[in-house]
């Protein structure tokens, strides 16, 4: 399936021939060819690409500087009619002096000309005894190959057509500088920036190289093409290994081997529309915008149509659970330890209470009670200060009564047994209500009296209720109001619910007591429900959460991307159906997104009165952070357009 918003680009390196432009031009050609075949939108090249960047006092023969015109005019030629823009580098001769310059080739036109700014004549580099830096230029545009070219630092090319792509060009030592060019460039509009390089190897650099490149992309919340020369450069003295990079909003999307005696080539989808929300999310950018206005950039437009490809790259279907096992375990570690330290700053702050936490098998609240003994155990105080409620009722199985039972004791905390039946029964003759109907009365009743419990112990213990509610059911308002929604402290407020297993997990693995871990892995196998409602005819559990309201696993995706990025449904379908091609056909997919939206728009009223708890990742529900929207807006406006991709998909 096509997505909507994905730029396609490329970064190619050919092995050079010092001083061969015949031969350096069929190798640009030969790669360029390949990014039209896989469909790049552009594809860039190192810094003096068409020469080698090594010629040194070569640069200024004529013959040299004339045969590299030639080679654009061949190259310029050669895009002609086709889908991808060449970026690619070269010496030109302008106005009696010799400028490293970057030209951007489309559709047998060139749509300018960038010159380096920051040219190094220290240690190894003497640039200034061949070129003069881009501040010596004294026009805006200059006539080459019978056009009329606009040339400078400050120019953005940006598509007229059906993608949001636009990009700005900077060389290599540019980067280096405190403030680059393609800073400008990047405050002003360029999604993507583009470094012609030819960056010589020494000890680490790489490593400070990789930074620099995904530091800068994500100071400007942008797509940051690197492409340095690599074999064929000389090795006089200095030895190039052809490092390319492509980074995205800080994060390493790919990156080549150095060192490498081939050609190298790799390109990457770029979502623009992440970026293009990122910048819209932050004032500071927004005002960091404003302060450049003193350095105006150019926009030269180009008309590229969207191509009918398809994204290269298999969207992961768990964006809040880190695929590698590594990264997810640090993950798990770093939340956990943002969860204990808030809740120890709070009992610290109400002046050490003690804490009363219902706890009913599931996984929800055993990662509360986790939290909460880790917690106890920061602050070294007894751990039987916590008191924790198993409050058995209509749907409570024997399975999650007893492991909820064999948890307490194996984490050696208070336990309060209260069955909750009989107090619920007279209830529901206090209110009139017929037992035998298991509706909404019927199971609210149950969540009520529970917290009521738990709100009344707090008084009685002089402590205070850590709820166990997640991000996920806050999400879709999959609580009871005034029930399991409402504490005095909520840990996992900010935990989705996919992770929370892995949480459970991690704890688990590191867990010291072997009773504990055993029952912990029983609690992982067992199925999320709020048990409500009275088991089936062989004690198990009748009612299933993922059955009723969805897949966590869906929802949680939907979460991601309606919240981290603002992403329309239209976009959200296309991704799930990428992320979910093996589980979940479409309509599925369709269905508990419409269920989706109409809950989070339905329940915004519980999650407008939430008690306070930890943010812990980049999406937030609480109303006094991260998500501020009214109570009553309506849904109408993305309900309709799931409707439209449900027609369209029959």
């Amino acid at each position: 399936m096509n997505i909507h918003g994905y730029s396609r680009v490329a970064v190619g390196r050919p092995n050079l021939v010092l001083g061969d432009i015949t031969a350096n031009t069929q190798s640009i050609i030969d790669l360029y060819d390949q990014a039209l075949t896989d469909q790049a939108d552009l594809i860039l090249m190192p810094e003096l690409t068409v020469t080698g960047y090594t010629m040194a006092d070569l640069f200024h023969q004529k013959a040299l500087l004339d045969d590299s015109l030639k080679a654009l005019d061949m190259l310029t030629k050669h895009t002609t009619g086709k889908h991808t823009i060449l970026v690619v580098g070269l010496p030109l001769e302008i106005d009696n002096a010799i400028y490293n310059c970057g030209a951007v080739l489309y559709q047998g036109q060139i749509l300018g000309i960038v010159p380096k700014s920051y040219l190094p004549t220290y240690n190894e580099y003497y640039e200034t005894r061949w070129f003069a830096k881009a501040s010596h230029l004294m026009d805006k545009q200059i006539l080459l190959l019978d056009q009329i070219i606009p040339i400078g630092t400050d120019l953005i090319f940006t598509n007229t057509g059906d993608t949001a792509l636009s990009f700005g060009v900077e060389i290599c030592e540019d980067l280096w500088a405190p403030i680059p060019p393609s800073t400008y460039q990047g405050l002003q509009g360029a999604l993507v920036l583009l470094n012609l390089s030819a960056s010589n190897e020494l000890i680490a650099k790489s490593d400070y190289r990789r930074s620099l490149v995904a530091g800068q992309s994500a100071r400007l919340m942008s797509a940051y093409l690197y492409c340095s020369s690599g074999f064929g450069e000389s090795s006089t003295d200095l030895t190039f290994g052809g490092h390319s990079i492509i980074a995205e909003n800080g994060s390493i999307r790919n990156e080549s081997d150095r060192f490498s005696l081939n050609k190298s080539y790799l390109f990457t989808d770029i979502d623009l529309d992440k970026l293009i929300y990122d910048r819209i999310h932050s004032n500071t950018y927004r005002e960091c915008k404003t302060e450049s206005s003193t350095f105006l950039c150019r926009k030269i437009g180009f008309k590229q149509a969207n191509s009918t490809k398809e994204i290269m790259d298999k969207i992961d279907p768990h964006p809040f659970v880190p695929s590698n096992s590594h990264r997810r375990e640090e993950r798990c570690r770093e939340i956990f330890s943002i969860q204990t330290s808030a809740l120890a700053k709070r009992l610290t702050h109400i002046g050490h209470p003690k804490a009363i936490i219902g706890i009913s098998g599931g996984l929800d609240s055993t990662l509360a009670l986790l939290v909460t003994v880790k917690t106890f155990d920061l602050l070294k105080r007894d751990r039987k200060d916590i008191i924790g409620v198993t409050m058995p009722g209509f749907g409570t199985t024997d399975r999650t009564y007893n492991n909820a039972l064999e948890l307490m004791k194996a984490l050696h905390i208070t336990i309060l047994e209260i069955p909750i039946a009989k107090a619920v029964t007279q209830h529901f003759i206090d209110i009139d209500h017929d037992p035998n109907l298991h509706d909404i009365t019927y199971e609210n009743s149950q969540a009520r009296e529970r917290t009521q419990l738990l709100m009344d112990l707090s008084n009685k213990y002089g402590g205070i209720v850590i709820g166990t509610g997640d991000l996920s059911e806050l999400a879709l308002g999959w609580a009871t109001f005034n029930g399991d929604h409402m504490s005095m402290y909520g840990v996992n407020s900010s935990i989705p619910k996919t992770l929370v297993r892995y949480l459970v997990e991690w704890v688990s693995i590191n867990e010291e007591s072997k009773k504990a871990k055993e029952i912990l892995a029983d609690i992982l196998h067992t199925p999320v429900s709020p048990e409500l409602l009275p088991p089936t005819s062989d004690g198990n559990i009748a009612q299933k959460t993922e059955e009723v309201v969805g897949p966590y696993e869906l929802h949680d995706f939907y979460l991601y991307y309606m919240l981290r990025f603002g992403f329309s449904p239209e976009k959200i379908y296309g991704l799930a159906v990428n992320a979910f091609e093996k589980k979940y056909d479409s309509l599925t997919i369709l269905n508990w997104m419409e269920v989706f939206y109409k809950r989070f728009f339905a329940q915004q009223f519980k999650r407008s009165t939430l008690p306070d708890g930890p943010k812990v990742g980049s999406i937030c529900l609480s109303p006094r952070g991260d998500l501020r929207m009214p109570s009553d807006s309506t849904g109408r406006l993305w309900l309709s357009r799931i409707e439209s991709l449900r027609k369209s998909s029959c």
